[in-house]
C-alpha cells in the first residue's frame, strides 16, 4: 500500500497506470499467486496494449487531421489572392500560386486518403473506448463497486471479473475483424427439445396420448358431419320431389300458397333436426378431448 508521504509526493501524480495497478494487484487477497499473475498478464497487459495502440493511432490521426484542416484553409486563401490585380502582386506570383495550390491539394487528398485507408479515425475511437472500458472494469473490481458491490471480497468476484474482461476483448476483436472471419449460423430454437428438458417424461407421455386421442376424435367429428350432410341432402331431395308432384296438379290460389308455406316449414324443420344432431355429436367429442 502507498503510505501518506508517497501519496503527498508531487511525483505521485506522474505515476503511470501500470505502477498504480501493480501495487493494488499485489495487495489483493486472492486464493493463489497464479490469480495475481493472470491479472497482470491478461488484464494489465491488455490495458497497456490498447493504451499504446490508442496513443500510436492518435499521433497519426491528429497529424493527418491537422494537415487536412490547415490545407483546407490555405487553399481557398491562395486561390482568392490570385484573383487580385496582377500589377499589385509580387513577380511570378502566378507560378507560385499554381504550384502551391497543386501541392496543398495533393497533400490534403493524400492525408485524407490515408485516414480512410487505414481507418485511423475508427481505430482511434475504438481503442480509446476499449481502454476506458477495461480501466473502468478494473477499478470497479478493485473497489468492489458497480457490478461487484454484492461480492464480499475480491476472491469471490475474481471469476466474473475475468469473464467481463474476456467479453470486452472479444467484442473489440470482432470490431477489428468484422466480416473477415466465418460467421456461424445461429441454431434454430427447437421448442419440443427445450420442453422435454424441463417437463418430466410422464407429462410428455400424457400430452402425447391426449394429442393422439384428440386427433382420433377430430376424425370422428368429420365423419359424423359428413354423414349428417348426406342425410340432409337426401331429405331435401325427397321434399323437392314431393313438392314437384303437388305442383303438377295445378293447384291455384290459397292452396298453392299453403303448399309453399308447408315446403318452407319442412325445410326449416329438417335443418333444425340436423343441426341439433350435429351439435350433440360435436359436444360429445369435445368433452372427450377435454377429458
Amino acid at each position: 500500500m502507498l503510505n501518506e508521504d508517497k501519496a503527498n509526493d508531487p511525483m505521485f501524480e506522474r505515476i503511470g497506470y501500470k505502477d498504480q495497478v501493480l501495487d493494488i494487484i499485489n495487495s489483493l487477497e486472492l486464493p493463489s499467486e497464479t490469480d495475481k499473475h493472470i491479472l497482470k498478464s491478461r488484464f494489465l497487459y491488455e490495458v497497456l496494449n490498447y493504451d499504446a495502440r490508442r496513443n500510436n493511432t492518435k499521433k497519426y490521426y491528429n497529424s493527418f487531421r491537422f494537415i487536412v484542416t490547415l490545407g483546407s484553409i490555405l487553399l481557398p486563401a491562395i486561390m482568392s489572392i490570385g484573383q487580385m490585380d496582377p500589377t499589385k502582386l509580387p513577380k511570378h506570383f502566378d507560378r507560385f500560386s499554381y504550384w502551391a495550390s497543386w501541392s496543398i491539394s495533393l497533400t490534403v487528398t493524400a492525408c485524407n486518403g490515408f485516414l480512410q485507408l487505414f481507418s485511423l479515425d475508427k481505430n482511434y475511437f475504438e481503442y480509446a473506448i476499449t481502454t476506458e472500458q477495461l480501466k473502468t472494469e478494473g477499478w470497479q473490481f478493485f473497489q468492489l463497486s458497480g457490478k461487484y458491490e454484492d461480492y464480499p471480497d475480491h476472491s469471490s468476484a475474481y471469476r466474473n471479473f475475468c469473464k467481463s474482461i474476456e467479453n470486452i476483448k472479444r467484442k473489440q476483436v470482432e470490431k477489428e475483424f468484422s466480416g473477415k472471419g466465418e460467421v456461424k449460423k445461429k441454431k434454430e430454437f427447437n421448442f419440443k427439445k427445450e420442453l422435454e428438458k424441463h417437463v418430466p417424461e410422464r407429462y410428455a407421455i400424457e400430452n402425447s396420448n391426449k394429442a393422439n386421442e384428440g386427433s382420433k376424435n377430430a376424425k370422428q367429428v368429420d365423419t359424423k358431419v359428413a354423414e349428417l350432410d348426406t342425410l340432409m341432402k337426401d331429405k331435401m331431395g325427397k321434399l323437392d320431389t314431393l313438392m314437384g308432384i303437388l305442383e303438377k296438379k295445378e293447384i291455384k290460389g290459397d292452396a298453392e300458397e299453403t303448399i309453399g308455406n308447408v315446403r318452407e316449414m319442412l325445410k326449416e324443420s329438417i335443418k333444425e333436426n340436423v343441426a341439433e344432431v350435429a351439435t350433440e355429436v360435436v359436444s360429445e367429442t369435445i368433452d372427450k378431448v377435454d377429458k
